[in-house]
């Protein structure tokens, strides 16, 4: 499905969260929870950086959704994500029966990125969405996004040293 306007909206305010992931000294990721209606239900950034690797915004998404949405209305909603879903967070979304999933840059890409950063690898194999959740809806990524978010990546290791 080609991406609407709407979309690329959403997307922009997943980039403003990954912005301020980066500028709160973690790893630049921001997603949203819109219903069907398009209001936004939830949204968080990456908040890994206290030392736990599972804060990521999309977990806390399935969780959110799980203690507040109905299984029939989780279903209808759609994530928006600045970066493609690691498998943990794959996995915690197909398990809760959220909807679409919609991204502005790909696994691919972020791998890409942070080898040439020389960023170690990360415990967990890089894989695509579909690969571990092959039943949701997935479209992504968005090139209008590609330059912002390489450029976050890059302030957030260049800064590390």
């Amino acid at each position: 499905m080609a991406l609407s306007d709407a979309d690329r909206e959403y997307l922009a305010r997943c980039v403003e969260l990954a912005a301020e992931a980066c500028e709160h000294g973690d790893d630049p990721f921001g997603s949203i929870l819109v219903d069907a209606d398009g209001t936004v239900l939830f949204e968080d950034r990456n908040r890994a950086g206290d030392g736990d690797a599972t804060r990521h915004p999309e977990l806390a998404i399935a969780q959110w959704a799980v203690a507040n949405l109905a299984p029939a209305r989780r279903g209808r909603t759609t994530v928006y994500t600045s970066g493609e879903h690691c498998a943990m967070c794959s996995a915690a979304h197909a398990w809760v029966g959220l909807g679409r999933i919609v991204f502005a840059a790909s696994t691919a890409q972020l791998t890409e990125w942070l080898t040439e950063l020389q960023v170690p690898a990360a415990p967990v194999a890089p894989l695509p969405i579909t690969a571990i959740a092959p039943h949701v809806a997935v479209d992504g990524p968005a090139p209008e996004f590609e330059s912002d978010l390489k450029a976050l990546f890059c302030t957030r290791y260049q800064r590390r040293g």
